[in-house]
């Protein structure tokens, strides 16, 4: 090579496209036919800018130059490697179905993004003919996002948690209903929440009734459930689609349900839902509660905003942990009801940092017009801050809950 231009070579000038009538494999070769006693780095790095290399193989899908340059070898390897990059990490499996979303497969642009959500950006892509699009507003995203923390899959059966109290009055039986309600309003899944409290429970008045059976008829005919449509004759279901299974409204019944009669219904509900809450009616030490605590995923602790119902409910905590249930304490969720009298009295602040500190998560329930009532709750009427507790409770609860039944 001669000329002033001789001392630059093509593959160290970056962007510049390279042209040569030696075939490609002699350029490699080259390199191979330098003298042994060259004195010369032990490792050589050639950068090529990505312009010079731009150049498609409509055979294979891989540049022209990669394949000139480093022959069909090269090619293969490049191919296995964009191979790798769409596997999940840390792994090799392949991936499944569920993993072409339209999030990842679609490109976003004007045909493919939808219509934004919330009033005023509503508003901005009507009034410019769709051309402008802001995307939802921040309250909408905020939604999705606890949507999306709500609505976690899992896998390995149906996950169990129970809502406890040792004092009666504090909204056990709301916090309960709320719980149910803002899960079953988020899933795809089945939600049931079941009233095992033996001392004559108030869950299903919180829902329009659409049956009079109780956990008793469920125990009765259970060699006579075969499937979904048979159980569901036995639950009240409301707007949110939460199945409600009632307790015994007779005393003498309701002193009955024990530890082997939970267990039944605890079976047949796991073939058809994929939560299952439990309220476990006041006190700790009943007959039901030793069944419900051997299968629980993780726990709700309902206390009150006074200094004795955050005190009964903290010991509630030191029993549990005296009894082998230490890790569902660590995992537990308190919710704080600030509806009990002797809320405004006290230091809402202190009972949180004293409960964050053997709890998992804090949740404040507040107080509600429609819940101060006792009757039935319509998810959907009630005070936008009393939803966004409850969908929030919700979220808790749900990323507390193993996502494989192995983990």
């Amino acid at each position: 090579m001669s000329g002033p231009d001789a001392s630059r070579s093509p593959l160290t000038q970056p962007g510049d496209e390279y042209h040569s009538e030696l075939p490609p494999h002699t350029i490699v070769n080259l390199a191979a036919a330098l003298p042994e006693n060259l004195h010369r780095p032990a490792t050589h790095t050639i950068e090529i800018s990505t312009p010079a290399l731009a150049r498609p193989d409509r055979r294979s899908g891989v540049t022209g130059a990669v394949r000139a340059l480093a022959g069909p070898a090269a090619s293969d390897a490049v191919l296995q490697s964009r191979r790798e990059t769409l596997r999940p990490a840390g792994g090799s499996a392949p991936e499944s179905a569920a993993m072409l979303t339209p999030d990842r497969l679609l490109a976003v642009n004007r045909r493919t993004q939808p219509p934004p959500r919330g009033a005023w950006n509503s508003f901005v892509f009507a009034a410019t003919l769709h051309l402008v699009n802001l995307g939802d507003s921040a309250r909408v995203r905020a939604h999705t996002q606890l949507d999306e923390r709500i609505r976690k899959d899992f896998d390995g059966g149906t996950r169990f948690v129970p809502i406890l109290t040792r004092k009666g009055g504090v909204g056990k039986t709301t916090v309960t209903a709320l719980l149910g309600m803002a899960l079953a309003d988020a899933r795809d899944d089945r939600i049931i929440a079941v009233d095992a409290n033996p001392d004559r429970g108030t869950l299903s008045e919180r829902v329009t009734k659409q049956t009079r059976s109780t956990v008793r008829d469920v125990v009765t005919k259970a060699a006579s459930i075969g499937g979904y449509t048979d159980f569901s004759t036995l639950v009240s279901r409301d707007g949110t689609r939460l199945d409600i299974l009632a307790s015994d409204t007779d005393p003498l019944l309701s002193e009955a349900f024990d530890e082997d009669d939970y267990n039944v219904v605890a079976d047949l509900a796991a073939r058809y839902y994929s939560i299952m809450l439990t309220d476990c009616g006041t006190g700790i030490v009943h007959s039901v509660m030793r069944a419900t605590l051997q299968r629980a995923d993780s726990i709700v602790i309902v206390s009150g905003g006074s200094i004795d119902e955050a005190r009964l409910a903290s010991e509630t905590l030191t029993w549990l942990e005296a009894n082998g249930y230490g890790d569902l304490v660590r995992n537990a969720v308190v919710a704080l009801n600030t509806a009990t009298q002797g809320t405004n009295l006290v230091k809402l602040e202190e009972i949180e940092s004293h409960f964050r500190s053997r709890v998992r998560e804090i949740v404040r329930i507040p107080w509600d017009p429609q819940l101060a009532a006792g009757s039935v709750i319509s998810f959907d009427d009630l005070k936008p801050i009393t939803r966004l507790a409850a969908r929030t409770l919700a979220a808790v609860v749900v990323e507390g809950l193993p996502a494989d039944r192995g983990v």
